[in-house]
């Protein structure tokens, strides 16, 4: 068994779209009309056939308190590997990307979290 597809919610879609490949570097996968929303995910251009990220809407009731209660007690709703956490944040914030942690080093790893500017905080992390 191994993860085919996990999700982020976002507040709009082509704006999270915009930062995930424009800024953070992943590639659109799928983006299929569904009503007014789209199923529309990406994935690493290091691995196009691995896990997919659904950029999903945040319509739902439950959402919206969710990510909230999740940003105040700065809780990432997700994290992503990289090869070199300081030097991805040194780029990441030449780019304008706000981070509310920066780089932080706890035994076998190192990490940052960011503002995806769609309502959640991202880690990124590195294993030594």
């Amino acid at each position: 068994m191994k993860i085919h597809l996990t999700n982020v919610f976002v507040d709009d879609q082509d704006k999270a779209l915009r930062f995930y490949t424009d800024v953070l570097g992943f590639v659109k996968k799928h983006d299929v009309p569904v009503g007014t929303d789209r199923w529309l995910t990406v994935v690493s251009p290091e691995d196009p056939d691995g896990t997919e990220l659904l950029l999903e809407p945040s319509g739902h009731p439950a959402v919206q308190p969710y990510k909230t209660a999740l940003v105040q007690d700065g809780i990432p709703a997700a994290s992503f590997a990289v090869d070199d956490v300081r030097a991805e944040f040194n780029r990441l914030r030449r780019l304008g990307v706000d981070f509310t942690q920066e780089p932080l080093e706890m035994g076998t790893v190192t990490t940052a979290v960011l503002d995806d500017t769609c309502g959640n905080l991202i880690q990124i992390v590195q294993s030594k």
